[in-house]
C-alpha cells in the first residue's frame, strides 16, 4: 500500500509483523487505509488485531506502552517514536447516550469489527502483504467520491450522533458527496447533535470549515450546522437586496470561507464575519437593503458563539476582533460600480491571488492606520485581517471585487513599514519611563500618559522614533 509520503512506515510494518509472528491476525485499519488509497499522507496509523489487550502488551514488552482504553481493547504502542493505536477486534452494543457504546465485546472476526465503523471509506483494512479487506464497498465509494454509512445510516447516527458532523466533515475535507440515504438520515436525526459535547462539536466544525469543499457543505447542509450554530439559520435565504451582492448572507459567508487560506482562526472569522447582519437589516425607500453597524454587532456575537463552543480564550479574542474589524476602513473607498481588473484565472473559485500589486504611493493616513492596526492586532493578525477583507470582497458580486487589489497594495505597504525599525507599542519607543524620570517627571500615571502620547505622535508621523527627538519633545520648559 502506497501513499504520497511513500510506503507504510517501518514502525507500522514492524508492529504488524510482530503480531503476526506471535500468531495473531493484524491489519492496518480505518483512516490510514482510506488516505493511502487516496494518495494522501495519513496523520495516524491504527491497527486492529485478534490479540487481546494483554496479549498485545506481551508482544510489545520492553516498548513504551500507553494503556489508552483497555476496557475497549485499545493499547497505544510507541515504536521508534511513532504512536500506533492497536485495538482488539470488537463489537459494540447499546449507545444509550447516543455517543458511546454501553458494552464492548471482543470477537475473532475482522468483518464484525469493520461492521461497527461509521462510513464505508473508513471500514477497510490492509494486511502486511498489502491485501485490502473491504467487505462494505469502501474502495468503490472512494472511486465514486461518496461518504456512505456502513449498513443502516439511521442506526449508525442513532448510535453516535457525532457521526452526523463527521459525515459533513469528511465530505468537506475530501470534496466528496454524501450518499442520499446517509444525507437523509443526517437531516432527520440532526437534533441529536444537542446530546454531543460542545468540545467535540467544535473540533469537527473546525475541520469541516478548513476543508476545500467547506463552501458547498455549509450551503447544502446549513440546517444540520444550525443545530450547534443556530445563528446561521437567519442568514440562510436572507436576500441582501443590493447590487453589491449576488448571494444571500449565508452564501456570501460561505464564499468568504472558501476565499480564505484554510487555517482555523481565519476561516472561523470568515464564517462569522456577517453573523450580525440579520439583526441589522433595513430596507430604504427605494427597496435597497442595508446593514448599518453589522460589523460591530457581529464581533460580540462571534465571541459568544466561540465561547459557547468552548474555544480557548486566545482563539475567541482573535476571531471576534477580526470579525469586528472586517469593515474597518484602511484603504480609500473603492468607487462604486468600477469593476476590478483582476485576471479571471487569478480568482477562479473565489480564491484570492496572494501576489502583491506593485507598490504605489500611500497616504500618511493609510500608514497611520496600518501602524495602529499592527499595534492593536500584532503582525500575524493584521495580515489575517487583510486576508479577511480580500475574501469579503471576493464574496461580493464580481463587479465589486475592487478592494482585492487595494488589500494587495496595503500588504506591500505594511511589509515596507515592517522592514523599518518597529514602533507599534509603547515598549518599541526609543525612550522609556526611566528617561522621563531623569527629565524630572514624577513617578506616577503622568509617565504612562506621556509615553502613550509619544506613541500616538510616532504612529501619526508627527515624530520620528528617534531618541533625541523624543527627549526634546518631553523636556520640561
Amino acid at each position: 500500500m502506497q501513499n504520497e509520503g511513500g510506503t507504510v512506515p517501518a514502525s507500522a510494518r514492524e508492529a504488524l509483523s510482530r503480531l503476526s509472528a506471535a500468531g495473531y491476525a493484524a491489519f492496518l485499519v480505518g483512516g490510514c487505509v482510506r488516505d493511502s488509497l487516496l494518495g494522501r499522507t495519513p496523520g495516524d496509523w491504527d491497527i486492529t488485531t485478534a490479540a487481546l489487550p494483554e496479549q498485545v502488551e506481551a508482544v510489545f514488552a520492553g516498548e513504551r506502552i500507553i494503556e489508552t482504553g483497555l476496557k475497549h481493547g485499545t493499547v497505544t504502542v510507541l515504536l521508534e517514536g511513532l504512536p500506533l493505536e492497536i485495538t482488539t477486534f470488537r463489537t459494540e452494543t447499546g449507545y444509550s447516550d447516543h455517543r458511546h457504546p454501553d458494552a464492548v465485546a471482543f470477537t475473532p472476526s475482522l468483518t464484525e469489527d469493520l461492521a461497527r465503523r461509521d462510513f464505508t471509506v473508513n471500514a477497510m483494512a490492509c494486511s502486511l502483504a498489502g491485501e485490502i479487506i473491504d467487505p462494505f464497498g469502501g474502495q468503490a465509494d472512494l472511486g465514486k467520491r461518496i461518504i456512505r454509512c456502513v449498513g443502516d445510516p439511521y442506526k449508525r447516527f442513532e448510535e453516535d450522533a457525532l457521526r452526523i458532523l463527521r459525515a459533513l466533515r469528511f465530505a468537506a475535507q475530501l470534496d466528496f458527496e454524501i450518499a442520499p440515504a446517509t444525507a437523509a438520515a443526517a437531516h432527520a436525526l440532526r437534533g441529536s447533535l444537542e446530546l454531543v459535547s460542545l468540545e467535540r462539536i467544535a473540533v469537527e466544525l473546525t475541520k469541516l470549515i478548513c476543508g476545500p469543499a467547506a463552501r458547498r457543505i455549509i450551503t447544502e447542509y446549513w440546517e444540520i450546522l444550525a443545530v450547534p450554530l443556530p445563528e446561521l439559520a437567519p442568514m440562510a435565504g436572507l436576500d441582501q437586496r443590493n447590487k453589491y451582492h449576488c448571494f444571500d448572507v449565508l452564501g456570501h459567508s460561505a464564499a468568504a470561507v472558501e476565499a480564505t487560506p484554510p487555517e482555523p482562526i481565519l476561516r472561523w472569522a470568515a464564517l462569522l464575519h456577517d453573523v450580525g447582519k440579520p439583526a441589522c437589516f433595513t430596507v430604504d425607500e427605494e427597496g435597497r437593503g442595508h446593514f448599518y453597524g453589522h460589523a460591530k454587532r457581529s464581533g460580540p456575537m462571534a465571541r459568544e458563539i466561540l465561547t459557547r463552543l468552548r474555544f480557548d480564550h486566545d482563539t475567541v479574542n482573535r476571531v471576534s476582533t477580526l470579525v469586528e474589524l472586517h469593515d474597518y476602513p484602511i484603504d480609500p473607498p473603492v468607487e462604486a460600480g468600477v469593476p476590478d481588473s483582476l485576471d479571471k484565472s487569478q480568482t477562479d473559485g473565489l480564491v484570492a491571488s496572494r501576489m502583491p500589486s506593485p507598490t504605489s504611493a500611500a497616504s500618511s493616513a493609510e500608514e497611520r492606520a496600518i501602524r495602529k492596526l499592527i499595534g492593536k492586532l500584532g503582525v500575524e493578525d493584521f495580515f489575517r485581517l487583510l486576508d479577511l477583507k480580500r475574501a469579503d470582497s471576493l464574496a461580493h458580486h464580481p463587479d465589486y471585487w475592487g478592494r482585492v487589489k487595494a488589500c494587495d497594495r496595503l500588504e506591500v505597504l505594511a511589509r515596507e513599514i515592517l522592514a523599518q525599525p518597529p514602533c507599534f507599542r509603547v515598549t518599541d519607543l526609543q525612550i522609556d519611563g526611566n528617561d522621563l524620570i531623569a527629565l524630572g517627571y514624577p513617578v506616577g500615571p503622568e509617565i504612562g500618559r506621556t509615553l502613550n502620547a509619544l506613541l500616538e505622535a510616532v504612529l501619526s508621523g508627527e515624530l520620528p522614533n528617534e531618541r533625541e527627538a523624543l527627549l526634546t519633545k518631553c523636556k520640561r520648559r
